[in-house]
């Protein structure tokens, strides 16, 4: 496979009590290594559907989608996901604290995270204090340290 990913005929339908809704359909797409690609178009044509199918949060309708083994797919949700009631440096923390692996040494390379990110200042911080690049930001760190 010279590609990272190939999708061919991606097709998502939605199902309700009132009927389908084709969500996407016939999407087929290659990418390189180093390929830097931006999906856009209007509200409600897809683009979020197709990036919930290639990280595995919505299930396929049909098509084939092939991905260069050892690579993965992630990205940001348009509305993040921060806990209001917990600061930055308890919502970096959280994936380290489900899965049993917050000690001492990885609670301070998060903080020198949130340093490097620029977000020292904010560290005891809640999130409706930052900015929307801020938390940006913040999510960044957080996805990265489960």
């Amino acid at each position: 496979m010279d590609n990272v990913l190939e999708i061919k005929n991606l097709k998502k339908i939605y199902h309700t009590k009132e009927g389908e809704t084709l969500a996407v359909e016939d999407f087929t797409f290659n990418l390189k290594e180093g390929d830097f690609v931006a999906i856009v178009g209007p509200s409600g044509c897809g683009k979020s559907t197709i990036l919930s199918v290639l990280c595995g949060l919505e299930e396929k309708s049909g098509g084939d989608i092939k991905l260069k083994k050892g690579s993965k797919i992630g990205y940001m949700l348009q509305q993040d996901s921060l806990f209001e009631w917990r600061n930055i440096l308890d919502n970096c923390l959280l994936g380290l604290e489900i899965n049993k692996n917050l000690n001492k040494e990885t609670k301070e390379h998060v903080i020198n995270l949130l340093n490097t990110y620029g977000l020292k200042d904010f560290i005891y911080s809640y999130p409706d204090n930052l900015s929307g690049g801020m938390r940006q930001r913040v999510l960044r760190i957080l996805y990265t340290h489960k």
